[in-house]
């Protein structure tokens, strides 16, 4: 397959402008994607456009990660319903920084490599332009007319749209433009929504540099899951590629937890394995659905390469603490350190109770209530009765049994479970 028939394949391709593929046969060429910095991390959104570039690479052409120094400071209409709210510039530059760290895991930046990735930023391009500069060079290029035609400007005209807002079109198309006169750069890309700003860069490349120029744009579908909510949320909101803000085990266990009918389109997009690997494992995956084949290697795979790969080992373990069916009281009891016991805490629901108030005993009904794991007595009396309830992977049998301080582990943790996927620990003090 060529770069093309591979992101078809992997259902990374929306659409493209004429010509690329046969661009692409004659040689390397040099592709881009920009990326604002209005957040401190990256999120697995991102790792879409992301593997674009990776796959750029891995055909043997050239990609470059352009950070929007500038453009972060405009605001891009697209996708949004209303104004954005403008970060400080202090806040942009410490985002630029932090994202620029993490692109470096993905792409190859070794400058020995005929293809090794750079990074620029925009503001370079414009900090000493003057607006009369770049109203004249600019804004000269694109008619209203034009501008308004692209599905970010019209979707926005009824609830208001700020000439501010409006401009970002003509920054992005001219990112292009400098970028084909200076670094020989070809090929924009993005998501679907991105296509209007990056036609808009081809058009005045086209314009400005004469019929002769060659420039392409491709974009790749914005994904959603199967039930059309957003990829790249979880229940608590963002998946983000920083672990201080989404940690390593949360991460392991956004894939590991994908439905059946997401998995097999993500583990396209998303993993590196060759697509003859891929089909392996699909064949494998099918009719056994409940071993999760392809969740557990995407899981994998993504967490070694986002987080350091030492991480994964202890992810893991946590994972099988939690959700092992093979776990049993003697193996927690005996076997698990106390640091795996203190991450699990950190990752699962936890409630604090006096470790005084255990040597006597506590009413498993009135802890578990307490601790707001159920919502009433009855509730938990349910739960029991179901056998739904259990305390360091031994079932409750009876809703008057006592927690007491012997049940505590290194004399501080108590987990409890409430049916397979509702984890807590009760933290002793």
């Amino acid at each position: 397959m060529n770069f093309v028939e591979e992101l078809k394949w992997r259902g990374l391709f929306h659409q493209s402008t004429p010509g690329l593929e046969e661009a692409l046969e004659k040689g390397t060429i040099t592709g881009y994607i920009g990326y604002d910095p209005t957040a401190p991390s990256l999120t697995i959104g991102n790792m879409v456009t992301i593997m674009l570039l990776k796959h750029l690479q891995l055909h043997g052409h050239k990609p470059i990660v352009l950070m929007g120094g500038a453009t972060g400071r405009i605001g891009d209409p697209s996708g949004k319903d209303k104004e954005r709210q403008l970060k400080s510039f202090e806040e942009l530059d410490r985002n630029l920084s932090t994202q620029k760290e993490q692109f470096a895991r993905f792409l190859d930046f070794s400058k020995d490599a005929p293809n090794g990735a750079i990074i620029l930023n925009n503001y370079d391009f414009y900090k000493d332009m003057n607006v009369l500069d770049f109203l004249r060079n600019v804004g000269k290029t694109l008619t209203v007319n034009y501008m308004m035609a692209k599905e970010s400007v019209k979707k926005r005209i009824e609830t208001g749209l700020s000439f501010t807002e409006f401009s970002y079109q003509l920054l992005q198309g001219f990112d292009f433009q400098h970028m084909y006169e200076n670094y020989g750069v070809s090929l924009q890309m993005g998501g679907s929504d991105q296509w209007g700003n990056i036609v808009s860069g081809t058009e005045m490349i086209r314009k400005n540099l004469g019929h002769e120029a060659n420039a392409f744009a491709l974009t790749c579908p914005l994904l959603t899951k199967a039930d059309g909510k957003k990829f790249g949320k979880s229940e608590e909101g963002n998946v983000w590629l920083s672990a201080d803000m989404t940690s390593p085990y949360k991460f392991y266990q956004f894939w590991l937890n994908m439905k059946d009918e997401d998995i097999v389109n993500a583990n396209r997009i998303f993993s590196l394995k060759s697509c003859e690997e891929i089909e392996v494992l699909e064949k494998e995956h099918e009719g056994q659905e409940h071993l999760r084949i392809l969740q557990k290697s995407l899981a994998e795979e993504l967490t070694k390469w986002v987080h350091p790969e030492a991480d994964f080992d202890l992810i893991k373990e946590v994972s099988d603490l939690l959700f092992s069916k093979k776990l049993k009281r003697n193996y927690l009891l005996n076997d698990v350190s106390e640091k795996f016991l203190k991450l699990a805490a950190e990752e699962i629901s936890s409630f604090t109770v006096a470790k005084s108030d255990l040597e006597n005993g506590i009413n498993i009904v009135d802890l578990t209530v307490n601790g707001g794991i159920f919502s009433s007595n009855g509730e938990a009396r349910r739960a029991i009765k179901g056998s739904a309830l259990g305390v360091n992977k031994q079932k409750i049998q009876s809703h008057q049994d006592l927690i007491k301080t012997d049940e505590l582990l290194y004399g501080k943790y108590i987990m409890i479970e409430n049916g397979k996927k509702h984890k807590y620990m009760l933290i002793a003090e």
